[in-house]
């Protein structure tokens, strides 16, 4: 019998990691770069299966190169062409298997005034970053493409709650995606499928740094300012999603969660 104090119970106990993803097989859209890759690499080491897709097949082989583990692979494609994106995944579920998860990363932003916004630039922003989520989620629902228990993971951005001059088309697509993931998780629910979304702050990608060209170094200053525990990293963001998806998160459904340095707060 053990003695008080005695810790030989607890040795003898399996170690558990609640976020362990072995076995599930996660499609990752803009895995070729940023948050997206970040995702897709932390994905690989908690034991997922990880297809990457991007329009780059060379950047989507650079992010395979760096996954842990085996089984993962890439899939070249525009998700410009909504319309396809259903079909799409249907055939990468019959070639890969069936999947557990679907995490949107891919997205555009563009600092543009009002004043010269144009009508092709707003679509361009709201196709990838709102109208392809939707078509994601409509074909991830099919029998033939995902198993019970589904879970998806949008990336929305603070920019959906705090205003941003030049922002407007970023803006409104990336708040389209609160709306859409409440909207989404109770259409679902009765197919015991999850819909979450990320709020990310400024994080350090390619994105970042094309946007601080931009915006100039005085005005990123500013909202960099803004982050009381500075500026993320995609595995900060990498690190939330792969929660979402697991089944440590298995009550968790609707919501958007900022993970952005102390910004909104």
């Amino acid at each position: 019998m053990n003695q008080p104090g005695s810790d030989t119970g607890l040795a003898s106990r399996a170690i558990v990691n609640p976020m362990d993803l072995t076995g599930r097989r996660i499609l990752v859209t803009g895995g070729s770069s940023g948050i997206g890759q970040g995702t897709a690499i932390r994905l690989s080491e908690l034991g997922a299966e990880v297809i990457v897709t991007g329009r780059d097949p060379q950047r989507l082989e650079e992010t395979r190169r760096k996954l842990a583990g085996n089984g993962h692979s890439t899939q070249e494609f525009d998700l410009t062409r909504v319309e396809e994106i259903p079909a799409w995944m249907e055939k990468i579920a019959a070639h890969a298997g069936p999947l557990d998860g679907v995490v949107h990363s891919a997205g555009v932003s563009i600092n543009i005034p009002l004043r010269v916004l144009s009508v092709k630039a707003l679509r361009e922003t709201t196709t990838i970053n709102l109208d392809a989520a939707i078509m994601l989620v409509r074909g991830f629902r099919r029998k033939s493409v995902c198993r019970e228990g589904g879970s998806v993971v949008f990336i929305s951005s603070v920019a959906a709650f705090h205003g941003l001059a030049g922002l407007a088309a970023y803006s409104a697509s990336k708040g389209g995606l609160l709306s859409v993931t409440k909207t989404l998780a109770i259409e679902l629910a009765a197919e015991r499928m999850r819909v979450n979304c990320v709020v990310p702050g400024l994080v350090e990608t390619p994105m970042y740094h094309a946007y601080r060209g931009l915006a100039g170094e005085e005005k990123v200053g500013r909202e960099e300012a803004l982050h009381p525990l500075g500026l993320g990293q995609p595995l900060d963001v990498a690190n939330l999603i792969a929660f979402l998806l697991s089944d440590a998160a298995r009550w968790i459904t609707g919501e958007s969660i900022a993970v952005d340095g102390g910004y909104l707060a």
